[in-house]
């Protein structure tokens, strides 16, 4: 019995999932509207279990919130749960904590992410 390749070229993990995420990006980081102070608490279907709700002022727990809705989170979530301004602060250390698909996807639809982040590193 012989298996043949397909004829089409079949697109790796990597590619699928920086689709997934390509599709769920604001039209531009002015969208994201969140909270920057305050007390966060995610819906269910952004953290299905553990913990749900976060405090802005505490440096990990902030961290903690934007790594979960950038990988959970649909697109109104990040205009919903997002800050602008407390994105691209964070984004030199956040950027080391998310998985790789997310970075590019988010530092190639928005250059000034990946520019503030080697800004800091300069």
């Amino acid at each position: 019995m012989t298996v043949q390749s397909p004829s089409f070229p079949v697109p790796n993990a990597f590619e699928l999932l920086c689709a997934q995420y390509a599709k769920r990006l604001p039209a531009q980081l002015e969208d994201l509207t969140g909270p920057a102070r305050g007390t966060v608490d995610l819906p269910l279907h952004v953290v299905w279990s553990g913990r749900r709700s976060y405090g802005l002022e505490q440096p990990r727990s902030r961290m903690s919130l934007y790594r979960t809705v950038l990988a959970e989170g649909q697109r109104q979530d990040l205009i919903d749960f997002l800050n602008r301004d407390l994105l691209i602060a964070q984004w030199p250390v956040l950027r080391t904590l998310i998985s790789r698909p997310i970075r590019d996807v988010w530092e190639v639809a928005f250059p000034e992410l990946a520019t503030a982040s080697a800004a800091t590193a300069a």
